[in-house]
C-alpha cells in the first residue's frame, strides 16, 4: 500500500486509519464478507435440515460462527446491520483485532427506466454504523456508466454519501455491480463487461467515492484499464460466487493489474454453511481458514 493512495481523491487522515484497519500488515485489503442475506439464507436452506425455511435467529447464529471461526483471523469482516449488528459485539464475538465494516444497503432492488437502484437498510447512515461498533461503511450500487453519467440520479446518490462519510469522518467503500439491460443479448454484455467495470470506477471516483470494491474485469488489461480508471483509488476483486480456485486465480490476476486487496465471501465459506450447524466449526476451521489463509499469500503476493 502506497503513502499516497489518491491522485483525485485524497483521504484523510481518519480515512487511512480506516484502509490500514482493513488491510494486512504488508497494505493490502482483506475483508470477510458476510453480509449477505437472501443469498446466504440460499447456502444455509442447502444444508440438509434447510428445506423448511431458514429464520432470522438461525441466520444469525451461521453468521456468528463465520466470525468466530473465520472472520476474527482476517484484518476485517463486512456485516449487515439487520441480522448481525449489534450482537456480534454485544456478546463478544468479534475479535479486537478485526476491524468491523457494516453493509448499508438493503437486500434487492428497484427497476426505473430500466436501471436498477438500491437502497439503505431503514435508520442506518454513517453515525449509526459508528454507533453499531463499525470503523468503515460499504454501500452498493449496481451501475451502468453507458447510461449513466455524473450527473445522474445515481452519481448524485454516490456523491451524497461520500460527502456524508467525510462529514462523519468514516471511510466509505463503493461497491458497484454492473448488470445486463433487458434486450441486451449475453455477447453484447460480454463484451462490454470489461469497460463497464472500469467507467463505473471511474464514475464513483468523479462522485467523491476513495475505495472500490469491483468485479474481477476479466483480464490483466482490463485490470489495468480499471486502475487507470480509478485515478489512484485502492480496489478490491469481489467474489460474486465464484469458487475458491476461481477467484483465487483472478485475484492474482488482478493484483498484477493494480488492484490492492480481496473482499471475499460465498468462495470462501459457501460450502461451509451449506452442512448441520454442529459441523460449520470443523468446516470453516478446516475448509474456509485455509482459504483465506491462500487469499492472503495472493493479495500479498508471497
Amino acid at each position: 500500500m502506497t503513502t499516497d493512495y489518491l491522485v483525485k481523491n485524497k483521504l484523510t487522515t481518519l480515512e487511512r486509519r480506516g484502509l490500514s484497519a482493513i488491510s494486512t500488515p504488508n497494505g493490502h485489503m482483506l475483508v470477510v464478507a458476510a453480509d449477505q442475506r437472501n443469498s446466504m439464507k440460499a447456502v444455509l436452506q442447502d444444508a440438509p435440515d434447510g428445506a423448511a425455511g431458514i429464520s432470522k435467529e438461525a441466520l444469525a447464529e451461521a453468521k456468528l460462527d463465520l466470525v468466530t471461526y473465520l472472520a476474527n483471523y482476517a484484518p476485517a469482516v463486512l456485516l449487515d446491520p439487520e441480522v448481525a449488528l449489534p450482537q456480534v459485539i454485544d456478546r463478544d464475538i468479534l475479535g479486537r483485532d478485526t476491524a468491523l465494516v457494516v453493509g448499508m444497503d438493503a437486500s434487492g432492488f428497484e427497476t426505473v427506466d430500466g436501471l436498477k437502484y438500491t437502497s439503505f437498510v431503514n435508520g442506518v447512515t454513517p453515525r449509526t454504523v459508528r454507533e453499531l461498533g463499525g470503523g468503515v461503511v460499504k454501500m452498493l450500487w449496481y451501475i451502468r456508466p453507458d447510461k449513466q453519467g455524473d450527473d445522474s440520479r445515481l452519481a448524485n446518490e454516490i456523491h451524497s454519501l461520500a460527502a456524508a462519510c467525510v462529514q462523519e469522518g468514516i471511510l466509505l467503500i463503493a461497491e458497484l455491480l454492473t448488470y445486463q439491460l433487458e434486450g441486451e443479448s449475453d455477447s453484447e454484455y460480454a463484451a462490454a463487461f470489461p469497460g463497464l467495470v472500469a467507467g463505473g470506477a471511474r464514475l464513483a471516483v468523479e462522485a467523491g467515492v476513495k475505495v472500490l470494491k469491483l468485479q474481477y474485469p476479466g483480464s490483466l488489461e482490463a485490470s489495468q484499464a480499471v486502475t487507470e480508471a480509478a485515478a489512484g483509488a485502492p480496489w478490491a476483486v469481489l467474489s460474486a460466487g465464484v469458487d475458491h480456485e476461481t477467484f483465487v486465480g483472478q485475484v492474482r490476476t488482478a493484483m498484477q493489474g493494480g488492484a490492492s486487496g480481496a473482499m471475499a465471501g460465498r468462495s470462501l465459506w459457501k460450502d461451509s454453511l451449506s452442512v448441520l450447524p454442529e459441523r460449520r466449526k470443523e468446516l470453516l476451521t478446516t475448509q474456509a481458514l485455509p482459504r483465506l489463509r491462500e487469499l492472503e499469500s495472493v493479495v500479498d503476493g508471497i
